[in-house]
């Protein structure tokens, strides 16, 4: 995986659009009537703030409380940056926020603390404490962090958590488990040196003895050299606690003979040479960001024995602190935790080490581009992986109901894990592993209207997230300008600008294309205009000769009006085989809504071939297809002649011999709602549906337009499939999120 170049303005318009910041507040209940707003505050309100008076812990079953985070930062130690004060911690702690929500469904609000004084921050913590089930700390600088947090365990009765710290350290000792298993060693066995005596270090130190570790053969170091017993210069209290009786006075003094080597400090700190004299086998995890002490290629050109993880995801073994807070905070939170204590730490690690001992599923190893099992590349999941949500957090959980942190224990933990499974957003990793496919395949992509800055800036979002190279049509002069004022002038030697007027193949594409409509009444004036003039055309004309490997159209043109141009080149009519299948993302749920582009009213068999296309790109997606003919009829009622052929459909599907689940004529409601599934026992359908085959393009139109307005869903296509090469058709008013997407989905050639 290589890494993603972003540009300062794709930055700042990402914070920007399409409104400020990064999450916001939706209400939960009806807020619709009278009567929805006095319940929701004056008079109804008045019953559970009398219920919570009179029992306090009754406050988790009737508030927020259970579910939030608070994530508190003074901004005096910004990933890395340094003090640059409370305000400008507030994009990370947002960022931290919606972390919480994408990966565990933790709700999270951070709160920037405007003073360094380690007491005003205790106060004002431990003031707002009764509001949340749990604090994260952020971004804090030692040694106040270390003071601030455990003053803050003393004081408060939810979980204190300095992620910088313990987050750090929990991932590490994931991976260290592994590492030494590999390896052959026990860990009260290692020689293990620590180069970094900050927060991250000193948590990776104490939670490795808390493994099992012995303090002798643990070696701490910072800029001055070994922390050992007797030293006076740059100490404080928690380095103390890990100086040890040694002769040892240099970081490479120390590496000779060691079997660990832990690293939260800077770029460079360790050489090859340091890495040649440790013990057979070495574990190296090099975690300084963004830059590692140490790259796995220097390590292994003189050690290729070693195991090594870094912090960095192009990399394998990445120590990822997401893999790490937001599993610890879904089990504390789901135990109304009074702590999170070293118990539940070690539980985290312990189950993150095992599921990367487990057969890795295809999804995860289409996430990550490569296939993935146990080993030296692999001690360490992924954060794309759909399982953690449910494996971690019973493990945290059990863990503190074991040491009696816990105020309502978990009775069943199997309808735990079942529960958890039904938080996990499933559209997050899709697009994840999407995004992975089309940066293996490092398609030459075809942005065919190069005169629009929504096209440009997708261009660029997509050559520079490093998922291949962006040819674009136009201008060179008119891209130039467009570029400037986007504030990515910088970005035209990166691209690839195609002109028609001074393209060598000219001659080639107007050959080809008067063959294919010479007896279609076009004569070589009419295919000049056509491969000369018109840019949808042009493009189309570069995918079928070779000249790029995907097209991207539409953002400029009505769809039905691109497609018309496009079949001037391919064949990718109703009556070829294409079909459009549009996605719709809501709310954790995935539908595929067919066909949206291409079938102006489908009969029966049209109806099955586009069942049948729509199966394919939910495979591509990897979605397990079950389709829903819909319509307003449930299996023959009411009786309307314009259903019949939905329920014809069905009947078409059934002398194909498919291999995947199909059921109808029924209403969205039956095809969607398990509960009004029930009522219809027969049903084939195992679950609710994923793809919806709609009566004709209008009602596919309206539906998705409907969602998209009301609802708020994202809408990802329609998906162009049944055509040779992978050509993706946005809507007009794609943002640039969207037209990179459709580059994805062309690159990714999910539509076959």
């Amino acid at each position: 995986m290589s890494r993603t170049k972003i540009t300062p303005e794709e930055a700042l318009a990402y914070h920007l659009e399409p409104r400020p910041g990064k999450y916001e507040i939706v209400a939960t209940t009806p807020m619709v009537t009278q009567r929805d707003l006095s319940l929701a505050y004056s008079p109804g309100v008045a019953v559970p703030v009398q219920a919570i008076a009179d029992n306090p812990s009754t406050v988790y079953d009737y508030t927020v409380k259970g579910n939030m985070v608070a994530v508190i930062s003074n901004g005096t130690a910004i990933l890395g940056m340094g003090n640059l004060g409370a305000m400008a911690s507030k994009p990370v702690m947002e960022g931290k926020a919606v972390l919480f929500k994408r990966f565990a469904d933790v709700n999270a609000i951070d709160i920037e603390l405007d003073t360094e004084d380690a007491d005003e921050i205790i106060q004002a913590v431990k003031l707002m404490a009764p509001t949340f089930g749990g604090i994260n700390l952020e971004d804090i600088k030692a040694p106040e962090c270390f003071i601030i947090e455990q003053r803050l365990k003393e004081l408060c009765d939810i979980p204190v958590f300095h992620d910088d710290q313990h987050g750090t350290a929990v991932i590490c000792a994931a991976g260290l488990i592994n590492a030494l298993e590999i390896s052959g060693k026990k860990i009260e066995d290692c020689r293990i040196v620590l180069n970094g005596a900050g927060a991250a270090g000193i948590a990776c130190l104490e939670l490795i003895k808390a493994m099992g570790a012995r303090h002798e053969n643990c070696i701490m170091c910072d800029t001055k050299g070994v922390i050992y017993q007797g030293r006076t210069e740059g100490m404080n209290q928690w380095k103390s606690a890990h100086a040890v009786n040694t002769d040892l006075r240099t970081l490479e003094e120390a590496m000779k003979g060691a079997d660990v080597f832990l690293g939260v400090s800077a770029k460079g700190a360790v050489t090859p040479e340091m890495v040649s004299n440790m013990a057979e086998n070495p574990v190296i995890f090099a975690m300084a960001n963004p830059d590692p002490e140490i790259t796995p290629e220097e390590a292994h050109a003189v050690r290729p024995d070693a195991i090594v993880a870094t912090g960095r995801s192009d990399y394998p073994n990445q120590v990822n602190n997401v893999l790490g807070f937001p599993y610890l905070f879904r089990g504390a939170l789901d135990i109304h935790a009074r702590a999170i204590n070293d118990e539940m730490k070690l539980a985290c690690a312990q189950a993150l080490a095992a599921l990367a001992r487990e057969d890795v599923p295809d999804e995860v190893a289409m996430a990550y581009g490569r296939k993935l099992s146990f080993g030296r590349d692999y001690i360490i999941p992924t954060p794309f992986d759909p399982r953690l949500i449910y494996v971690v957090p019973p493990a945290v959980a059990k863990a503190g109901m074991d040491t009696g942190v816990a105020r309502r224990p978990i009775i069943d933990m199997k309808a735990y894990e079942a529960g958890l499974k039904a938080r996990m957003d499933p559209t997050a990793s899709i697009l994840e592993g999407l995004h992975a496919r089309a940066r293996q395949a490092q398609a030459r992509m075809i942005f065919a209207e190069g005169d629009d800055p929504r096209v440009l800036r997708a261009a660029v979002a997509y050559q520079r997230s490093g998922l291949g190279k962006a040819l674009v049509v136009g201008r060179e002069a008119d891209v130039k300008e467009k570029l400037e004022a986007a504030g990515l002038g910088d970005a035209l030697r990166e691209l690839e600008v195609v002109n028609a007027a001074n393209s060598r193949h000219l001659d080639t594409y107007k050959d080809f294309l008067y063959r294919r409509l010479q007896r279609a009444g076009q004569d070589p004036q009419d295919i000049h205009r056509l491969a000369a003039r018109d840019r949808h055309v042009f493009a189309a004309l570069m995918l079928a000769h070779g000249h790029g490997d995907g097209l991207v159209t539409g953002a400029t043109r009505k769809s039905a009006h691109v497609m018309s141009l496009i079949n001037h080149v391919f064949d990718a009519k109703a009556t070829d085989g294409a079909v459009g299948v549009t996605a719709l993302l809501h709310k954790g749920r995935i539908v595929l809504i067919a066909d949206t582009l291409v079938h102006e009213w489908p009969d029966e068999k049209d109806l099955a071939t586009i069942a049948t296309r729509a199966a394919g790109v939910a495979r591509n997606l990897g979605l397990e297809p079950r389709v829903a003919f819909v319509s307003f009829s449930t299996f023959g009622y009411p009786v309307s002649e314009r259903a019949t052929k939905m329920q014809h459909a069905s009947n078409v599907l059934d002398g194909m011999n498919v291999d995947f689940e199909y059921e109808g004529e029924m209403t969205v409601d039956v095809a969607l709602n398990p509960e009004a599934m029930k009522h219809y026992p027969f049903s084939r359908l195992t679950g609710p549906a994923n793809i919806l085959v709609v009566p004709a393009r209008h009602s596919a139109s309206i539906s998705v337009k409907l969602m998209q307005e009301m609802a708020g869903a994202t809408v990802i296509g329609p998906i162009l499939t049944g055509v040779k090469k992978p050509i993706q058709i946005c809507s007009t008013n794609a943002t640039v999120s969207d037209i990179v997407n459709m580059a994805v989905m062309a690159a990714s050639r999910v539509g076959g």
